[in-house]
């Protein structure tokens, strides 16, 4: 966003050469030099996008940590053999159960990451913070909150309208 606009400025210069002399007018040239608060402003921008990043990256190490302790905590195939001969028919529903849950937690967890994943990409491009169905800027307290969020409140809450509009005319 900044680039484009001192894309527009620099066109905005090369309109003001006069004909004559080739040159762009003093003033002009002064107005579009970047300033101590253009430089101030640059400069939080990139301690703003560092301090994201390793945030981002702090979440991402935690989610992969919790990853790596629930597949730590998996029993070897031989393991489960030997468990599941030991067991009746109940314990082995409530452990098929336990299963499931697992894998279900090991999913979430997975698709955190790469939503993780997917923001840090953003941060990098330069689009972080901005709403991929709209482009409106996502408020800082959105991102507080759930920092790889790629849509505003209204876009997410459009989809997940739209989303248990079409579970319900799944299940008709």
């Amino acid at each position: 966003m900044e680039g484009e606009r001192r894309m527009a400025n620099r066109e905005r210069l090369k309109k003001k050469k006069t004909a004559a002399s080739g040159r762009v007018s003093t003033k002009a040239v002064a107005r579009h030099q970047p300033s101590a608060r253009g430089t101030a402003a640059d400069s939080w921008r990139t301690s703003r996008r560092e301090g994201l990043s390793r945030m981002l990256t702090m979440k991402r190490q935690e989610v992969m940590n919790q990853i790596g302790a629930s597949i730590g905590q998996s029993l070897t195939a031989d393991q489960q053999r030997r468990l599941e001969a030991s067991m009746d028919m109940g314990d082995q529903a409530l452990m098929d159960v336990d299963r499931e849950l697992g894998i279900s937690l090991l999913e979430m967890r997975n698709r955190k990451r790469q939503l993780i994943d997917e923001a840090l990409a953003r941060l990098a491009e330069g689009t972080y913070g901005l709403c991929a169905e709209c482009g409106v800027e996502i408020s800082e307290k959105r991102l507080a909150v759930v920092p790889f969020a790629k849509l505003c409140v209204d876009c997410q809450s459009r989809q997940e309208l739209l989303e248990k509009i079409e579970k319900e005319e799944d299940r008709d």
